[in-house]
């Protein structure tokens, strides 16, 4: 089977690197540490899947997420928020920037593990039905 490709978007190096150990037997996790970074990875591949935190040094995850939902070519492509903003409001506005779930730091390496895979199963069943 093919292993996932992930863009992960966030500002600390840890993080990322925490993503990355968690997902290495089932994904391929790309880490950027800017949205300009992020762009430009997204201009050379299309992953299956990014993962973003809220803030990311000085920028706004979920800017950067209404800017992949505006652009025709990633409009479907699945995003994670992964941050450590917990409140109702915090969720509220990513799900209102489009994003399609929302972990919150820290967290456990099986639960996103088994987000990710919800996630994929939800891109696969639309990809098959599109009138879904």
């Amino acid at each position: 089977m093919r292993r996932l490709q992930i863009l992960c978007v966030d500002s600390d190096q840890n993080a990322c690197d925490r993503v990355q150990q968690s997902l290495a037997s089932y994904c391929a996790v790309t880490c950027v540490t800017s949205l300009s970074e992020a762009k430009l990875s997204l201009e050379m591949h299309i992953p299956d899947m990014l993962i973003v935190e809220v803030l990311i040094g000085q920028e706004n995850g979920l800017d950067f997420c209404r800017f992949v939902r505006r652009h025709p070519t990633l409009l479907h492509l699945p995003i994670m928020i992964l941050t450590s903003q917990a409140t109702l409001q915090d969720k509220v506005a990513g799900f209102q920037a489009g994003v399609d779930d929302y972990v919150i730091k820290p967290f456990d390496a099986r639960h996103l593990l088994a987000r990710i895979r919800l996630l994929s199963r939800i891109k696969h069943i639309e990809q098959a039905d599109p009138g879904y």
